[in-house]
């Protein structure tokens, strides 16, 4: 098959075809957002980074006993590139893949998957409820309660890190930063709320990243 290099529009088209759960697109659009800055940072291909991110949970909801296995199928399917493909199943290396990240672009994946679960989290238990005022010392303070958002595997984090070559700090530091660029499209902004998010419009779809 020919490989297809899909766009913005279609990779979210496809992801709400197997994705219902407000948490989980909130999390792909978060995990897009950080993926987004961190590309530009990096001096990357940003939608390629975007769109990775957008879709690394493709399988979650409807085979999550299959998750990153079900996926490569579709994407497969789908004639996506094999470096998209690879980064995607990577981000679950030891857990749910057996395929490591060797890229920048999956090892970041690796990197900040959880950790946006992570920061949510923070986000979540301050008054503003924002990421708009959360800094990273907030975020390390967190990290040390062993009890605090337990499901998220800290390890996957800093190993991630390492992978990067990049301090805890800087990595969550760069995760708010790209969080904070579509806080209001996930729910995280200052007295915002999702709007018209969740509803099937490709074509409103470019408003949400502040470049």
């Amino acid at each position: 098959m020919e490989t297809h290099i899909p766009s913005r529009e279609e990779a979210y088209n496809l992801l709400r075809e197997y994705t219902t759960s407000e948490s989980l697109l909130r999390h792909a659009l978060a995990v897009e957002g950080v993926m987004r800055f961190c590309a530009r940072k990096r001096n990357e291909d940003e939608n390629k980074w975007g769109i990775v991110g957008l879709v690394h949970d493709l399988d979650y909801e409807k085979y999550h006993d299959q998750h990153c296995v079900k996926t490569r199928e579709i994407l497969e399917e789908k004639g996506w590139p094999q470096e998209y493909i690879i980064a995607v199943i990577s981000h679950g290396w030891g857990r749910c893949s057996d395929v490591e990240p060797t890229t920048p672009l999956a090892k970041t994946l690796y990197a900040i998957d959880e950790l946006c679960g992570f920061v949510t989290a923070c986000a979540l238990v301050r008054p503003s409820k924002s990421v708009s005022d959360l800094e990273p010392k907030s975020v390390l303070k967190k990290w040390k309660a062993a009890n605090f958002a337990a499901g998220v595997n800290r390890g996957v984090i800093e190993k991630g890190a390492d992978m990067l070559g990049v301090g805890l700090e800087s990595l969550i530091a760069d995760t708010i930063t790209g969080m904070r660029q579509v806080a209001g499209a996930i729910g995280l902004g200052q007295g915002e709320k999702p709007s018209g998010l969740f509803e099937h419009r490709p074509d409103a779809l470019p408003i949400l990243y502040n470049k």
